[in-house]
Formats: structure tokens, C-alpha cells, sequence
């Protein structure tokens, strides 16, 4: 059975003092849960968010990183900077990464690989926008996002890495996919995966996100395929982001 994993994404919301008081509130919340709670924060937050998380299940994770340790990469922070922190996840190549900054699957494949050199877990983003859905390409145009994401990757590597299926048409619109629709693609992505590596592709983690919220958990969560989720703007609340952790 696979663990579930809900991961929030605050995105650029929060400084730092307001990451440590939500921490606070939401340690109480999520305390009995038997589900990987983890909280993605700006990197200004990241520090006090570590402090106030800790003796807890609460996991805290960065939302970006660079794929090199070190060097003249301005305003850039590096997986060794994220990991010497005490960082234990970070999200790679969401899709407002991919639209905004230009990420391609290249540096997304090189910032995966960077991440398990500095022992970090990352969470894979993929997705479709809508015209791609409407054009019938979602299913190659996702498994071809894997592909290129994991490619050189070891076994160990692959089984332990999170994948997050967000079709961007529901990333903060409101609109959600049908369980039933997100199960299917997840099912393909797992297909993928096993074309690529059959012994792990039962274990990986595999996410849903996309207007995620309390009302919907339940019923995407319990769908054969979908091991939790990537929470946008339902994780800035600690009480919401609690009802999803606890659905």
C-alpha cells in the first residue's frame, strides 16, 4: 500500500513569521495523521518554518532550486544551501516554473538528478494545458514529460521520486479535474513509469493537483491510482489545508 502524500504549495505567499505561527497551528491539527504532511514555503520562510516543524510530522520542502551547487547564479539557491538547512523536499518544474521561467523538461531532468545528489525528495510536477486536453494529446504529451524527466535516473532514484499530475487548466481556476479523468492519467503516468522501470513504477507516489480543497479530497484521494496531493491555494489556510491532510 502506498503511503499518501499531501504537500502544500504556498507558492510567493507568507513571510517568514507568518510560516511560523501557521506551522504552529497546523502541528496541533495534523498530529494524528498517518498520511506525509509537508509544507512547501518561500525560501525566505524556510528557516523558521524548519524551527517551528520540528518533533513534529510536519515535513518542510522548497518550492524551486538550481541544479548546480554552487557558482555565479544570481538570486538562484543551490540543493546543498536547501539540504544543509535541514530542507527535506522540493518541488521541480511546475508548471508556472515551465511557463513563467522558462524551465524546460532539460533542466527539470538536471535539477532531478541534483536533488537526490544532496538527498533531497523531490516532487516531479507534469501536466496539460486545456488546449492540449482538447486536442487529445494529454496522454502523450504527459508520458512524454516523464519520459524526458527521468531519463538517466536510477532505479532507486525513479522509485523515490513524487510525481505531481497538475493539468494546468485547474492549477488556481477552481476548476477541478474528475477524479475519474485525473485517475486515468495518473494510470498512465504509472504506465510510463513501468515501461521505464517495472520494479519500482507500483511504488512511486504519484499526486494530484489542481484546485485541491476540502471538499474534493476525499473523493480524488480514494481513487485506486492517486496518492495524495499538491495543495495550492487551499494549503495557505492551516485549518483547510488540516481537513485536506485529514480528509
Amino acid at each position: 500500500m502506498r503511503k499518501k502524500v499531501i504537500a502544500g504549495n504556498w507558492k510567493m505567499n507568507k513571510n517568514a513569521v507568518e510560516a511560523e505561527n501557521y506551522i504552529n497551528e497546523l502541528k496541533e491539527l495534523v498530529k494524528d495523521s498517518t498520511n506525509e504532511v509537508v509544507v512547501c514555503v518561500p525560501f525566505i520562510a524556510l528557516c523558521k518554518a524548519i524551527n517551528a516543524a520540528k518533533e513534529t510530522n510536519i515535513k518542510i520542502g522548497a518550492q524551486n532550486m538550481h541544479f548546480e551547487e554552487k557558482g555565479a547564479y544570481t538570486g538562484e539557491i543551490s540543493p546543498k544551501m536547501l539540504r544543509d538547512i535541514g530542507v527535506e523536499y522540493v518541488i521541480i518544474g511546475h508548471s508556472e516554473r515551465r511557463e513563467y521561467f522558462n524551465e524546460s523538461d532539460e533542466t527539470v531532468n538536471k535539477k532531478l538528478k541534483s536533488a537526490f545528489e544532496y538527498g533531497l525528495k523531490p516532487i516531479l510536477c507534469v501536466g496539460e494545458t486545456l488546449t492540449q486536453r482538447e486536442e487529445g494529446i494529454t496522454k502523450a504529451w504527459v508520458t512524454n514529460q516523464v519520459r524526458l524527466a527521468l531519463d538517466g535516473l536510477t532505479n532507486e532514484q525513479i522509485g523515490n521520486t513524487i510525481i505531481a499530475y497538475e493539468p494546468i487548466w485547474a492549477i488556481g481556476t477552481g476548476k477541478t479535474a474528475s477524479s475519474e479523468d485525473a485517475n486515468e492519467v495518473i494510470r498512465w503516468i504509472r504506465e510510463e513509469i513501468k515501461n521505464i522501470c517495472r520494479e519500482v513504477a507500483e511504488n512511486v507516489i504519484i499526486q494530484y493537483g489542481g484546485s485541491v480543497k476540502s471538499e474534493n479530497a476525499k473523493e480524488l484521494f480514494e481513487m485506486s491510482d492517486i496518492d495524495g496531493g499538491l495543495v495550492g491555494g487551499a494549503s495557505l489556510i492551516a485549518e483547510e489545508f488540516a481537513k485536506i491532510v485529514n480528509y
